[in-house]
């Protein structure tokens, strides 16, 4: 092996934000080193769940998720209340057209 081409490898002393410590060897200078998460606290060998949260993102999806949720039954509710018939509709600069609005209570009919 050459010499002075490799770090220096000591042993260092790895603390995570729950407390826990143990040292390992390592070529990290100074000896010590922080971890945000160890096997101490992990969700997985812990069993059990730890929402780290940055900047409300959780609460932002729960949220779209409830939006989402509530416009979808709105409009399953509008597509009930229009009657199955043909319904004459004009749209700006065009010619009237036909729409035939079907409700959702027809079932589908079986792909062979």
């Amino acid at each position: 092996m050459k010499k002075n081409i490799h770090p220096e490898y000591v042993d260092t002393k790895f603390i995570c934000s729950c407390g826990a410590q143990c040292s390992a060897g390592s070529t990290i200078k100074g000896g010590e080193f922080k971890v945000e998460i160890c096997s101490n606290c992990h969700p997985f060998y812990t069993g059990q769940q730890k929402l780290v949260d940055t900047a409300g993102r959780v609460e932002k999806f729960r949220e779209k998720m409830e939006r989402a949720k509530k416009a979808q039954t709105k409009a399953e509710k509008e597509v009930q209340e229009v009657p199955a018939k043909k319904i004459t509709k004009t749209l700006k600069g065009e010619k009237t057209k036909k729409v035939k609005v079907v409700s959702k209570k027809k079932s589908a009919k079986s792909k062979e």
